[in-house]
């Protein structure tokens, strides 16, 4: 279906106004979502993406889980290179049982995994959840990022005795 007439200005989606009443009270709600400047280039580029995602949601309640399988990529990759190429169930698993994440994270990035896997494979088309609950999601995998991070640099300066 083709239409010579402009896509109309958004309009806020009124499920956003359960948390904020207007756009510009968008940038309080994602404020925690700090990127280090420790992590590299792309993976903080993908996480610009999901925070603007957070931030659009304003207008199109959707992006708010779109914002969280972007994250979710971007942690994905960073655990595959840390274990290697297998499923995210298993490095979640795996990063768990190095101590490098806690119950509540592996918690948090399995919840992402599976919003992500929905939304991948064509089980939810317009997936929609809470934005707040969407923030704390994209938080988690910012901060196993860091976690990451912090532990590649201290394995990689510590000497051998």
């Amino acid at each position: 279906m083709s239409s010579s007439t402009e896509l109309p200005w958004p309009l806020p989606d009124p499920r956003a106004r359960l948390y904020v009443s207007e756009f510009a009270d968008m940038h309080q709600l994602v404020r925690p979502l700090e990127i280090p400047d420790s992590i590299p280039t792309d993976t903080a580029r993908a996480f610009e993406t999901a925070r603007e995602l957070l931030r659009f949601s304003f207008y199109r309640y959707e992006f708010a889980a779109v914002a969280v399988s972007t994250s979710i990529i971007a942690i994905e990759a960073a655990l595959r290179d840390r274990y290697g190429g297998t499923n995210l169930a298993t490095m979640v698993t795996k990063a768990l049982e190095d101590g490098i994440i806690d119950e509540g994270q592996a918690d948090h990035l399995n919840t992402g995994r599976q919003i992500r896997n929905r939304y991948a494979h064509g089980k939810t088309m317009h997936p929609a959840l809470p934005i707040t609950w969407a923030v704390q999601l994209v938080k988690t995998s910012l901060d196993v990022i860091a976690l990451l991070v912090s532990n590649r640099d201290t394995q990689q300066t510590e000497v051998p005795s």
